[in-house]
């Protein structure tokens, strides 16, 4: 059986799910959301702890509506956001592999692109987007806005030491 709409069913679940756990690990991991500010604080953020809880809020809240197929764009929209901004802020200077000390990005370009992809397709007709008959839909625009949403958190709020 070739079902496009069964494929993406399967694509949003275990994407949205895995990325909405990934949010919820930020607040419940080992050292908990203070952790992950901490954490924030030492790469450079200037609201490390407000930027914690959004991340994680994000990813959670954004997780679920890809695997539920509602408002699916701008939620593909958010993770290319959240994924350009840990590259830039972690995993660039590691380099590609993620198997290197500390992870390279290329998890996080993996990201982008199923988030994009996503975008451009749609949900398909096993979504809640499709269902509420919902067409916010504006496909590969996903990637130059996400990327424009990045840099525009990282202007603002990225101060990395100018010791590294």
């Amino acid at each position: 059986m070739n079902n496009p709409d069964v494929a993406l069913l399967i694509l949003r679940l275990t994407f949205g799910l895995s990325m909405a756990f990934h949010g919820y690990n930020k607040f419940s991991g080992s050292s908990g959301i203070s952790g992950t500010g901490g954490w924030f604080f030492s790469m450079g953020m200037r609201w490390p702890n407000l930027q914690a809880r959004t991340a994680a809020t994000t990813e959670i809240v954004a997780g679920l509506s890809v695997a539920s197929g509602l408002l699916l764009w701008p939620s593909c929209v958010a993770f290319v956001a959240l994924m350009l901004v840990a590259i830039i802020t972690v995993h660039w200077k590691v380099g590609y592999f993620i198997f290197l000390p500390n992870g390279g990005w290329e998890y996080c370009a993996a990201i982008m692109s199923v988030a994009t992809v996503l975008a451009m397709l749609g949900g398909g007709t096993y979504s809640l987007d499709h269902y509420f008959d919902v067409n916010v839909n504006l496909g590969v625009w996903a990637l130059p806005i996400g990327v424009a949403l990045a840099l525009c958190h990282l202007a603002i709020s990225y101060r990395p030491s100018q010791s590294k």
